[in-house]
């Protein structure tokens, strides 16, 4: 007969004036055995949310390529030929009908996204019309328009906006082998704005973009020890594109992403942990082990930004081998 062995304890984050994670044990987190990273993760999952729901949120993209940005991984660059063709805003007519589609098919949250570095005022001034329209159907609204004054923050809550999401992508340290055209800390301050506004936060990362495991530990410190962590954290998975300067970029082992997610679970329990771009590429097993390590929200439908998701007839068959229902909508 095999002796059960508690898993080891973790080092605690630190309390009082310094950070809430320390790097070290942000790190020490990540490196655990699988198993006692995992059995710690699903506990703080339980402990927070019901561990056999998952919300469901969809996506847009209501203006896509032509941005200035030089993000080695996104093919809605202006500087990478990646045959993506350039689009105006979209009208509010077809805004409301893909909203209408995505709240009959399940989602709660719907998220538009649109390929500025910047915006202009009267820019957000079209995209709080949509988000108007879209809360109207009682959706939660979502969007993501690069980098935000605090005005326009606060014009985009006043038309009835829930999250906005702006992802810092990568720890401080990896973060100018992705991006040189936006710094690490204009994004902070996009992040300040919105949440000085009273809009939620939505931000996380990508896993692949050639970062090392104490580089994940540090994106997670950095979001962790916000002023006040994301409510929503999409954990995503580089997808190559080719044409991007990442397109030759090697796999991650799908255990990494997996490990992210726990980690994230463990280090923010309140926020949705959102599995995103690259889910595709897990599989079945890959998103069952992502649940149980805590990720609880997803894209759902066939199509993110640009690149492709799993079809929604699959999440279903998924959903139902695994026991899975769809959260209520929150709004």
């Amino acid at each position: 007969m095999l002796d059960l062995v508690e898993p080891a304890p973790v080092p605690p984050p630190v309390t009082a004036t310094a950070p809430r994670w320390t790097l070290a044990a942000a790190y020490a987190l990540l490196q655990q055995p699988l198993n006692d990273l995992l059995y710690q993760a699903h506990q703080v999952h339980r402990q927070n949310f019901n561990a056999n729901e998952v919300q469901l949120s969809t996506l847009l993209n209501i203006k896509s390529g032509g941005c200035p940005e030089d993000c080695s991984y996104c093919p809605q660059s202006a500087r990478y030929e990646t045959g993506l063709e350039s689009t105006a805003l979209m009208n509010v007519v077809d805004v409301m009908a893909a909203a209408t589609k995505a709240k009959n098919a399940g989602a709660t949250r719907f998220c538009m996204g649109a390929a500025w570095r910047s915006p202009k005022d009267r820019e957000v001034e079209q995209v709080a019309q949509l988000v108007s329209a879209v809360k109207g159907l009682g959706l939660e609204t979502c969007v993501t328009l690069g980098m935000l004054k605090p005005k326009q923050a606060n014009r985009l809550k006043t038309a009835g906006l829930d999250y906005y999401n702006h992802n810092l992508d990568t720890s401080p340290e990896h973060y100018g082998k992705v991006i040189t055209t936006r710094t690490y800390n204009d994004r902070l301050e996009t992040l300040e704005a919105v949440r000085e506004a009273g809009v939620k936060v939505c931000c996380g990362g990508i896993v692949g973009l050639g970062e090392s495991p104490q580089d994940r530990a540090s994106l997670l410190c950095q979001l962790a020890n916000l002023p006040e962590p994301p409510e929503s954290v999409p954990i995503n998975q580089l997808v190559r594109v080719e044409g991007t300067p990442l397109a030759d970029e090697a796999p991650v082992d799908c255990f990494e992403v997996i490990r992210t997610i726990a980690a994230a679970r463990i280090m923010m329990p309140k926020a949705f942990v959102r599995l995103s771009a690259g889910r595709r590429e897990l599989g079945d097993a890959g998103q069952a082990l992502a649940y149980f390590a805590g990720a609880n929200s997803i894209f759902y439908g066939e199509q993110l930004l640009t690149t492709p998701n799993p079809p929604e007839n699959e999440d279903r068959l998924l959903f139902a081998k695994l026991g899975i229902r769809a959260m209520a909508g929150t709004t």
